[in-house]
């Protein structure tokens, strides 16, 4: 994945999933969280901002390898 993400790519990429899933942003590989993705979206300045909605829990470690976080 690009380190520039479009719309489109997220779009393309998300496609591919089963649209039941629930979704979670990965934040910070030094002290890793799971964070809950808002459902705001913002088009500020040419840019698409997603809003974070709080934390769910710790990352599991399974997923922090996936990154390459650990």
């Amino acid at each position: 994945m690009p380190k520039h993400l479009t719309v489109g790519h997220l779009l393309r990429d998300l496609q591919r999933l089963d649209p039941s899933l629930p979704v979670r942003l990965a934040i910070n590989p030094d002290f890793p969280f799971a964070h809950y993705v808002g459902a705001k979206i913002v088009v500020h300045e040419g840019k698409a901002f997603i809003s974070d909605d709080g934390q769910d829990d710790y990352l599991s470690a399974g997923a922090s390898n996936a990154f390459g976080w650990t």
